[in-house]
């Protein structure tokens, strides 16, 4: 699967009286970096939920941290796929600062409906989301380098 790639500065709100971002804060990151790959595939997910009734919400989160971003900071938050289920979506994501990896996260999200009961990925998402994928790839091919900050899913007419 390709990666979606979005940038995220610190401000001073992000962190704690050391300069240090707060590890909580990691998550808003996350978070934020999802919308937008959503964003991206044309997906505004409250109008989604009110044509659709379905909503996404984060089942399981596993984060690493292996070194802290800090005040001012511009770091780069990544979506990758890594498996797609009946009823789920797993990413693999990362937060880099110059290329080096300082969180890693593995997050499943479900699909629900209005009752938060899971319910099956819809095959006009599936489909979305696969059609983007093999366009970016395709641009990536005849680029021979990986896009710039942010990554701009193609999304199908």
């Amino acid at each position: 699967m390709n990666t979606f790639h979005w940038p995220i500065r610190i401000y001073y709100e992000d962190t704690d009286g050391g300069g240090v971002v707060y590890h909580s804060r990691y998550l808003n990151f996350f978070e934020r970096a999802r919308t937008e790959w959503l964003r991206q595939l044309g997906i505004n997910q409250e109008q989604y939920f009110l044509e659709t009734g379905l909503r996404f919400a984060v089942s399981t989160m596993e984060i690493r941290f292996l070194a802290p971003a800090v005040l001012d900071d511009l770091l780069t938050a990544t979506v990758t796929i890594s498996r797609q289920g009946h009823a789920s979506l797993h990413f693999h994501q990362e937060l880099l600062r110059e290329g080096k990896v300082l969180i890693t996260a593995e997050v499943r999200i479900a699909c629900v409906n209005a009752a938060f009961r899971p319910s099956r990925l819809p095959v006009s998402l599936t489909d979305l989301i696969h059609t983007c994928q093999l366009t970016l790839l395709e641009t990536w091919k005849q680029k021979s380098t990986p896009p710039s900050i942010p990554t701009v899913y193609p999304v199908p007419e």
